[in-house]
């Protein structure tokens, strides 16, 4: 039976037989242009959805027909791997944000066309978004799908939300060049393709005594004023203080303000859980809100999981026992301390405990994950 399954999901394409496919089909023209990594340029695309039927390269686009600008994304990936992933922003012809919906994900602009080349389940971020939504968070909804450019088959993609904020999205303040208390979000993430002024290095440093370094995600780096700049760094100055004596002085987190502590469990239960080995130190995204609605730290959301669930064989991370920051990980050096300093809060690791025992008789009971997966 299992067999048969798997066999009605390959794309029916024999002999000159139109393709079929019970998964949308989203086609790119590029005419003939290159997708490049920088600049992005214009393209077409169009969507056949026809819901709970088969769909065929030969059908009307019927879910999207119009522009789009599209890029090479990733930084790796985009050398590593024969199967590009793609970033893309629906627009009018006038070239403004066009904010749709494609394949029945909620109106916006900008999308992912993930390729998930290393993960050839092609279902490990699903998995991962899905559990982080069920724990009440926000985290990017995807569709799989399959994608041609210019007519050539690509394979199956993954349709994802990009991170940003909007009320469909990160739902935050919308912050403007004369307000400073946000909302804002940042990211830990690699350095190597960020401009030189779309980070700050921090007063938090990682287990080998390095700085953490914050990107500007949203306002972007070249939005974002000095003021705000000021603000943010003084505000994750504040974090360090209170996470420091929440270590040092075993202050209960019920005291502190500034940070939603829930969140951070509710991250490092997912981690931990699917042995992110990019974890803590790699994609990681934290937000706030305007100090006027509550202006609280929070992690997430959760993004880019395809080295997870036992998907490499570095940093331990295909091991089921012991935690993503190991000591004796090769990758734990790179993890902010921040983390060992809360597990040395008694307060922190009793709730951690709890939310753990309380998420395993619900949303991570073996039942819920297997029958998503299913």
């Amino acid at each position: 039976m299992k067999i048969k399954n798997l066999i009605l999901l390959i794309p029916i394409i024999f002999l000159g037989q139109s393709f079929e496919s019970n998964l949308p089909i989203i086609s790119i023209n590029t005419y003939g242009n290159d997708i490049l990594d920088d600049p992005r340029i214009i393209a077409d695309m169009g969507i056949i959805n026809n819901l709970n039927k088969i769909n065929k390269l030969s059908d009307d686009f019927n879910n999207y027909n119009g522009k789009i600008s599209i890029e090479i994304r990733g930084s790796s990936s985009q050398d590593l791997f024969p199967k590009k992933s793609y970033s893309i922003e629906t627009q009018t012809i006038e070239g403004e944000n066009n904010n749709v919906s494609l394949i029945q994900l909620p109106e916006e602009n900008d999308w992912v066309l993930y390729g998930a080349y290393s993960d050839k389940t092609l279902f490990r971020n699903n998995l991962a978004y899905e559990l982080s939504r069920q724990m009440g968070y926000y985290s990017p909804r995807t569709k799989h799908c399959e994608l041609f450019i210019n007519n050539e088959y690509q394979g199956v993609y993954i349709l994802t939300e990009k991170i940003k904020r909007d009320k469909n999205r990160v739902n935050i303040k919308k912050i403007d060049e004369n307000d400073s208390s946000g909302g804002y979000i940042i990211k830990i993430d690699k350095l190597t393709d960020a401009p030189i002024d779309a980070s700050w290095c921090s007063n938090f440093t990682t287990l080998n005594n390095n700085l953490v370094c914050f990107q500007y995600h949203y306002p972007k780096a070249d939005d974002i004023t000095m003021n705000q700049k000021n603000y943010l760094e003084n505000f994750m100055n504040s974090i360090y203080n209170s996470i420091k004596d929440l270590s040092d002085k075993q202050s209960s987190i019920d005291l502190i303000n500034n940070i939603n502590f829930d969140s951070f469990i509710d991250y490092m239960i997912i981690n931990e859980l699917s042995k992110n080995v990019d974890a803590y130190r790699i994609s990681t995204f934290l937000f706030k809100d305007s100090d006027e609605i509550n202006g609280r730290l929070n992690m997430g959301p959760v993004w880019d999981y395809n080295l997870s669930f036992g998907n490499v064989d570095f940093c331990k991370s295909s091991e089921i026992n012991g935690w993503v920051f190991d000591e004796e990980s090769s990758c734990n050096g790179s993890v902010p301390s921040y983390w060992i300093d809360l597990l040395k809060n008694d307060s922190f690791r009793n709730r951690l405990t709890g939310r753990w025992f309380e998420l395993r008789n619900s949303v991570l009971s073996f039942e819920n994950i297997f029958t998503h997966i299913d």
